[in-house]
């Protein structure tokens, strides 16, 4: 895959020499709220990374690291979809970055790999991300009830979102 570029910011396949820069955002306590996980966030972050199923992106900023954004693909012929997933680096939240990064990873999806429906699935109560997701073109399907374990060890439900090739803005 080949570098992906947005209005403000490049999605380069993720590499090892990434995954000191990312597991570092992910330790941050607004990452970690939301992607909690093993205390050996370098050693998580590099398993996400070798994992065949997900292709990771690395987001970066004037060659600087933000953020990792990820997408799978269902391959079964009559449920055919990608599925995304991102977190940013706190300290660029609110820039439309988030936005960004989402759009151009979404185009790709549906111009180059042929993706005709993507869905998301941010926290139900992650307000900010549902706009995110929203400004790009994304559209609430339901509500999964208890659908994650929180870092506080309770269960929380999920927005289901999905975004159509043709709802993409």
């Amino acid at each position: 895959m080949t570098v992906l570029r947005g209005n403000a910011l490049e999605l380069r396949p993720s590499e090892p020499h990434d995954v000191p820069g990312l597991a570092a955002i992910r330790a941050t306590p607004e990452v970690r709220a939301r992607w909690r996980g093993d205390p050996d966030l370098e050693a998580e972050v590099a398993e996400d990374l070798s994992d065949p199923d997900t292709r990771c992106l690395t987001i970066y900023q004037e060659d600087r690291i933000i953020g990792m954004i990820q997408w799978y693909s269902e391959e079964e012929p009559d449920y055919r979809h990608a599925g995304i997933d991102l977190f940013l680096d706190p300290a660029v939240h609110g820039r439309g970055l988030g936005s960004d990064a989402v759009r151009t990873l979404a185009r790709h999806l549906v111009h180059e790999v042929g993706h005709h429906r993507i869905i998301i699935d941010p926290a139900a109560d992650n307000a900010p991300a549902i706009r995110c997701y929203t400004k790009v073109g994304f559209r609430p399907v339901g509500i999964m009830r208890q659908y994650e374990r929180g870092a506080d060890g309770t269960w929380h439900d999920g927005l289901l979102m999905d975004l159509l090739a043709e709802d993409l803005t």
